[in-house]
This record gives C-alpha cells, structure tokens and sequence, in this order.
C-alpha cells in the first residue's frame, strides 16, 4: 500500500478544483495520500471504506466526509464496487481569506479547524448538500465560488456530524516514514490471512521489537497488533457484504478460532457478526473500528 504525496493542479480559470469520478473503479487509484488542500469528498451512493488519519471504517449509501489539510486519507472508492460516483472539492484554506469583523465567517474559520480530524456528516446533511454539490458541477467563474462558500457556510452551521479522529494526525508522520511504513502496510495487506509474527515485521522494518513497537505505536496511534486485528475485521465486513458466512470470514481474515473472531468483531464494530449481517441487508449499517483508549501522540521519532 503506497502513500503519496499529491499534487493538486487547478485550472486556469479557477482558484479551486471540482471533481466528478463517475468512471469504473479500476481506473482509479485508491491509495492513502496527503496533499495541502482541504478536500470535501460526497460519494453519491454505494459502499466502501474510509481512511481518514488514523481512522478506517466501512460506510453505505453514500458519505459527505471533510478532510483537513495534510491530512492523509484514502480514495473513498477503496473497496467499493461499480457503480462509484463521487464529488470531490479540493481548495486551499488561503481562497478563504475574510475580514477580521466579519462575524459570519467565523463559523467556517471553526469548521476548517475541526476538518483536520475529518468531518463525518449525517446522511441527511448528504442529502440536503447534493443538489448544491451538482450544481457545482455546471457552475463557472464567481459564481462557483459563491457556491463553495455557501456549502461551507451550511456545513459550518449543522450538528449532525462526528469526528473521526480524536487526534490530529501529524503528516509528518508519514512523510518522514513514508518507505517503512509502505513496507509494513504492503507487509499486513498481503498476509492478513495468514498467521503474521511480529518478528518478522520488525525484521523488515529494520528495527528491533521494542523499538518496532514503539515507533509503529507513534506512528498510528495504536499497537500493531490492533492495527492486524482492525485489518482483518475490515476485511471481514465487505465478505460479510458479499453473503459469506461468519466461519468463512473468519478463517479467510486470518483468524483461526471462530469465537476469538467473535470476540474481536464485537470490540471494534460493536456490533456482532450476525448483527452486522442482519442490519447491512437493510442498508442501516455503519461500522467504526473503534479504538478502546485515546492514546496521545507526537511528531517526532
């Protein structure tokens, strides 16, 4: 699994850029990158996975999330299937300049802050943003960005949201550590469904156990064994989407004993293996890996 820094180009004619991904999914790369930009992400329906900092879950029918700037993340047709349809905004926080008595604003300035532990908004406020957000696609010139301040300024304003993460994630983190953590993460994700020796990892990351454990628990908030076990019940989530079995999940995400597999699904997703079946066949469900303890962090190595 890469991850990239992204160099945003906007056209000529404008001072932010909109996109419009309607193309099969295997045309576009998902990886987990960073850029200086400050991105709105509105996936119009379907199912995937969010990766926003140190936060993975799974989502359906669609997701409104703001990502902060620098704020690594992955492209949210990561683990989707076709049809994918999605509208992206990506701007600079500098476009956004406003006088200091300008008490209205004040409530963006405050958003934009809250965006760089990403924005998870309800699927109501989706709902009522979408038509706005299609007209940016037909919009040009002053009007277009009368536009993306009149959606933030509506998102500044609601409630229905949560943040998905409780720390900021410095992107310094990954771009300092860009190659060691590609290789652990390239390491999890073609082996999660096999048994992984910690060892091992360390080995390839060319540091001892103790220092592996500390560095891989600074760099993403939580030990290497949860970041496994989280990998594995995400996993076990889209094969649950495609009608497998719970013991067929289970062995397949490398877990060997159904029960343990039980267990783990139930601490990270709150919810059972057959809850979580019950309720996806009626599109109500939304699962966060959770993690059981705020752990706090730091920049440096």
């Amino acid at each position: 699994m890469k991850v990239s820094f992204e160099r945003i180009i906007t056209s000529e004619k404008s001072s932010f850029r909109t996109l419009h991904n309607n193309s099969p999914i295997c045309e576009f790369k998902w990886e987990y990158h960073y850029h200086p930009e400050i991105e709105l992400v509105c996936v119009i329906s379907g199912n995937g996975t969010r990766h926003v900092g140190y936060h993975k879950s799974n989502y359906t029918n669609g997701d409104l999330v703001l990502i902060g700037s620098n704020i690594p993340h992955s492209g949210f047709g990561l683990n989707s299937t076709d049809p994918h349809e999605e509208i992206v905004l990506q701007f600079r926080e500098e476009i956004l300049q406003f006088p200091e008595q300008e008490v209205e604003a004040r409530s963006i300035k405050n958003l934009l802050e809250l965006s760089k532990y990403g924005i998870h908004f309800h699927h109501k406020i989706k709902k009522v943003m979408l038509p706005k957000l299609k007209l940016m696609l037909e919009s040009e010139g002053y009007k277009r960005y009368l536009l993306l301040l009149e959606i933030l300024f509506e998102l500044s304003k609601c409630k229905d949201y949560d943040l998905l993460n409780k720390e900021i994630m410095p992107y310094t983190i990954i771009s300092k550590n860009k190659t060691r953590l590609e290789n652990i993460f390239t390491y999890v994700e073609h082996n999660y469904d096999k048994e992984i020796n910690i060892e091992d990892v360390a080995r390839l990351a060319n540091l001892t156990l103790p220092a592996f454990c500390n560095f891989f628990k600074k760099a993403t908030q939580i030990t290497f064994t949860e970041f496994v076990n989280r990998y594995r019940i995400n996993k076990a989530c889209l094969l649950m989407a495609q009608d497998k079995s719970i013991s067929e999940c289970s062995y397949s995400c490398g877990f060997n004993n159904v029960t343990y597999f039980n267990r783990m699904f139930k601490k990270y997703t709150e919810k059972t293996p057959s809850e979580f079946i019950k309720n996806f066949s009626h599109n109500k469900v939304n699962v966060d890996l959770k993690v059981e303890k705020e752990v706090k962090i730091t920049a440096g190595f």
